[in-house]
């Protein structure tokens, strides 16, 4: 099955490492990054996915595969 994230927070260098984990999990960039600014702050969006054995149910934790 094929599982998507979407990682959003702040354009800091926490984001990154998020994205960077993610990534040394196997997960895979699916486009484009994305920002935007609600006022404040710049906030950054990155959608991910991964290909995974089994049947897909909403009680996954996808933050932790």
């Amino acid at each position: 099955m094929k599982l998507y994230r979407l990682l959003t927070g702040p354009d800091d260098s926490s984001f990154c490492h998020r994205v960077t984990e993610a990534l040394n999990r196997g997960w895979q960039l699916h486009g484009a990054p994305t920002l935007t600014f609600d006022g404040e702050r710049v906030i950054a969006g990155q959608a991910i996915v991964k290909e995974v054995e089994g049947d897909y149910t909403p009680e996954l934790q996808l933050g932790v595969l």
